[in-house]
C-alpha cells in the first residue's frame, strides 16, 4: 500500500538542486501578492487592537516599557502577554514613527514570512508545487487574511511555530542535534509571545523527531533533551529577568494574581484557559470574560460551528481525510519515511491544536485559529501531492475524489452561513466540487493537457471558497478586541466604538506635563486616551479593573508628588475593589467637571 502514495524507501530529504525554471517567479508572485492582500488599505483599521496598540506608544516613550510591555509610560501595569510581539512592532514604530501604519503593518510583514516559510517547510518534504499550495492556503486563510492585519499577538506566535516547524524538517534530514536546538528557541520565543499556546506543537515535534530521526534512539533522545533544554534558556531567560527584576521598580505584571510572569503563564494564561477556572486571574483578558460565549460551546464540532468554522475549517475535513488515509498508506514505509513524517509531524499539530480549542472551557476566541490554519493547509498539500502522484491507483483516486467533495459540500454549507453574500459561488463551488470528485473517482485518460486542467479545476476547488472569503475579510475594517473574519467589520473594545474619547478630553490630556496626564478605571479607557492624547495614563487596575496597580496608597502618594493631573471617570468601569476605591476616593476629594462626554476631575493645580 505505501506505493499508492509512491513514498520513498530512504529517509533523509534529499532537496533538488536545480528545481524548475518556473518555480522562483511562482514563489516571488505567492509573497508579492500575499504582501499586496494584508497590507492593501491597512489603516482603514485604525490602531486595530487599542489596547496593545497603546502599550506600543509607551514603548516608544520609555525604554522600560519597551522592555515590559507596560500598558503606559509611567510603566504601572503590563499587559496581560509576555512583551515578544510588542518588542518587534515597537522597534518598527520607534524606526518609523508611531502611526496606524507602524502598528499594523509588523503583523502584515509576520503574515508575508509565514507563507514563506510554511512554502519552504512543505517543499523539503514534498516538492515545490505542494509547498506553492500551502503557503497560498495559509495566506488565503480568513483568519490568517484577519490576524495578519491586525495586531495581536498571534501573528507572531504563527510565524515563530512554522519556524519551529521548518527547523524539526531540516533536523530529520540528517538527524541535526543542531536544528533541533533551533527549533526549541523559536518554541521558546513563541512562548515569550503567547505563553502556554505555543507548547500545543511540542508533541508533533518530539514525536515525529523520536520516530523519524536517521540515527539511534540514544541519540534521539539526546537530541530532544538538547532542543528542550535551548527552549528553557530562550524562554527563560526573560522569566528570571522579570523575577529578579526588583517589583518597585518595574510595572506590575498585568493579568496575575502575585506579580509574578510564571504565574500569569501557569495561571490566567495556562490552565485557567483549558480548565476554565478564570478566577486565578484577576479578570478576563481582552476580549476575554471567562466563559466560552464567543467560540462557542466546547465539544468536537466547535471548529466547525458558527464561531470558528468561517475563520479556519474551509480545509478541516478535507485534512482530516488526508491525514488518516497518509498515514494508512504508510503504515508499513520504513522509519525514516519523508511523506509519513511530514504527515506526522503537521498532523499531529493538528490534532492537538484543534482539539485543545475544541474542548478548552476557559477563555477561547476564534482568532485563536489562525495557529491551527498553517497545519490544515500543509496536511491537505502532503497528503493531497501525494495522491496525486498515486492517482493510478483506485484507493488514492476515491481517497482524493472524497477530498475534493467533502470540501465542495462544507463550502457551501459554511457560504450558506452568510446568505446575502455572493450566493452564487456557493452553488458553482458545489457543482464544480461533485464534478471534479467524480472525474478524478473514475480515472482521467493520460493526456497531459487533460491532466493539467484536472489539476487546476481541482485545486480552484479547494481554494475558491476560502479565497473569497479571505479577501472579502481583508476588504473591509477590524478593531477592537475580538475581531471576526468575513464580509461585516468587527469593532469591539479599545479602538471600537464605546471606546473613542471625545476631543475635548484628548486635547486637554494633550496639554499636560505631568508624568501621567491622567487616571481611569480599567485598561480599555486607558487606551483611549492614551491613543487619543499621545499621554501615559494609568489604566488602574489593570485590563479589567482587577489588577491591585495602583493600590489606593500608591495613588494617593502620586498625587501628593503632582505626578497625576487628572481623573476621568469610566461610568461603565468594571474591575475590582482597587479600582472602585481609588474612584471613590477622587469623588470624595475632588471637584468634577464636564469635558465633551466625560466627567473629569482635576488632581493637582486649579
Amino acid at each position: 500500500m505505501t506505493a499508492v502514495l509512491d513514498a520513498p524507501k530512504t529517509g533523509p530529504v534529499t532537496v533538488t538542486p536545480s528545481p524548475p525554471r518556473w518555480v522562483r517567479p511562482a514563489v516571488l508572485g505567492l509573497l508579492a501578492a500575499t504582501a499586496a492582500l494584508y497590507l492593501w488599505n491597512l489603516t482603514a483599521s485604525g490602531y486595530g487592537n487599542g489596547f496593545y496598540a497603546a502599550a506600543v506608544q509607551a514603548g516608544t516613550q520609555s525604554w522600560k516599557a519597551w522592555l515590559f510591555g507596560s500598558l503606559d509610560a509611567g510603566n504601572v501595569v503590563t499587559v496581560d502577554k509576555p512583551p515578544a510581539a510588542m518588542w518587534v512592532t515597537v522597534a518598527f514604530a520607534r524606526l518609523f514613527g508611531f502611526s496606524s501604519f507602524t502598528v499594523l503593518a509588523p503583523q502584515a510583514l509576520m503574515g508575508v514570512a509565514s507563507v514563506g516559510v510554511l512554502y519552504a517547510t512543505v517543499k523539503r518534504t514534498s516538492g515545490p508545487v505542494a509547498g506553492l499550495f500551502a503557503g497560498a492556503g495559509l495566506a488565503l486563510t480568513p483568519v490568517a487574511a484577519l490576524m495578519f492585519r491586525f495586531n495581536n499577538p498571534d501573528a507572531l506566535l504563527t510565524l515563530l511555530l512554522i519556524v519551529g516547524a521548518y527547523c524539526v524538517v531540516r533536523s530529520l534530514e540528517k538527524a541535526s542535534a543542531r536544528w533541533l536546538a533551533f527549533a526549541g528557541v523559536a518554541i521558546g520565543f513563541a512562548f515569550l509571545t503567547k505563553m502556554m499556546q505555543a507548547f500545543l506543537v511540542l508533541p508533533a515535534f518530539g514525536l515525529v523527531y523520536l520516530i523519524a530521526a536517521p540515527t539511534t534512539l540514544r541519540k534521539r533522545i539526546l537530541h530532544l533533551l538538547g532542543a528542550l533544554g535551548a527552549m528553557i534558556v530562550s524562554a527563560g531567560w526573560y522569566i528570571a529577568l522579570v523575577e529578579l527584576w526588583p517589583a518597585s521598580s518595574r510595572p506590575y505584571i498585568g493579568g496575575s494574581t502575585n506579580n509574578s510572569l510564571l504565574e500569569l503563564a501557569l495561571g490566567y494564561n495556562g490552565l485557567s484557559r483549558i480548565l476554565g477556572n478564570e478566577g486565578g486571574g484577576p479578570g478576563a483578558g481582552p476580549g476575554g470574560n471567562g466563559n466560552v460565549g464567543f467560540g462557542g460551546s466546547s465539544g468536537l464540532g466547535r471548529m466547525f460551528g458558527a464561531s470558528f468554522g468561517t475563520e479556519v475549517s474551509w480545509l478541516l475535513p478535507a485534512a482530516i481525510i488526508g491525514l488518516i488515509a497518509g498515514l494508512w498508506f504508510t503504515r508499513r514505509a520504513p522509519r525514516t519515511d519523508r511523506t509519513r513524517a511530514a504527515l506526522l509531524l503537521w498532523g499531529g499539530w493538528l490534532l492537538v491544536t484543534g482539539l485543545t480549542f475544541s474542548l478548552m472551557s476557559g477563555i477561547v476566541h476564534p482568532y485563536y485559529a489562525v495557529a491551527l490554519a498553517p497545519s490544515i493547509v500543509a496536511v491537505v498539500a502532503i497528503s493531497g501531492r501525494a495522491l496525486w502522484q498515486g492517482r493510478r491507483n483506485m484507493s488514492a483516486r476515491v481517497v482524493l475524489a472524497s477530498m475534493v467533495a467533502v470540501t465542495a459540500v462544507w463550502d457551501f454549507i459554511l457560504l450558506d452561513r452568510t446568505t446575502d453574500w455572493l450566493p452564487l459561488l456557493r452553488w458553482t463551488l458545489l457543482v464544480l466540487g461533485l464534478l471534479m470528485s467524480t472525474f478524478l473517482a473514475v480515472g482521467l485518460p493520460p493526456v497531459r493537457k487533460l491532466v493539467t486542467a484536472a489539476a487546476a479545476a481541482t485545486v480552484l476547488t479547494l481554494g475558491l471558497g476560502t479565497a473569497a472569503y479571505a479577501v472579502e475579510t481583508a476588504s473591509v475594517a477590524h478593531n477592537g478586541s475580538i475581531p471576526t473574519s468575513g464580509p461585516t467589520s468587527s469593532a469591539m473594545g479599545p479602538g471600537g466604538e464605546r471606546e473613542q474619547s471625545s476631543s475635548e478630553v484628548a486635547a486637554l490630556l494633550a496639554s499636560t506635563t505631568t508624568k501621567w496626564a491622567a487616571a481611569t478605571s480599567g485598561a480599555q479607557s486607558a487606551a483611549s486616551l492614551e491613543l487619543a492624547s499621545g499621554k501615559a495614563v494609568i489604566g488602574i487596575g489593570g485590563w479589567s479593573g482587577g489588577d491591585p496597580a495602583p493600590t489606593l496608597d500608591e495613588f494617593k502618594q502620586y498625587v501628593a508628588d503632582g505626578q497625576i493631573k487628572y481623573f476621568v471617570a469610566d461610568d461603565g468601569r468594571m474591575g475590582g475593589r482597587g479600582s472602585t476605591e481609588i474612584a471613590d476616593w477622587v469623588a470624595d476629594n475632588f471637584s468634577a467637571k464636564t469635558v465633551g462626554n466625560a466627567t473629569v476631575y482635576t488632581l493637582i493645580g486649579s
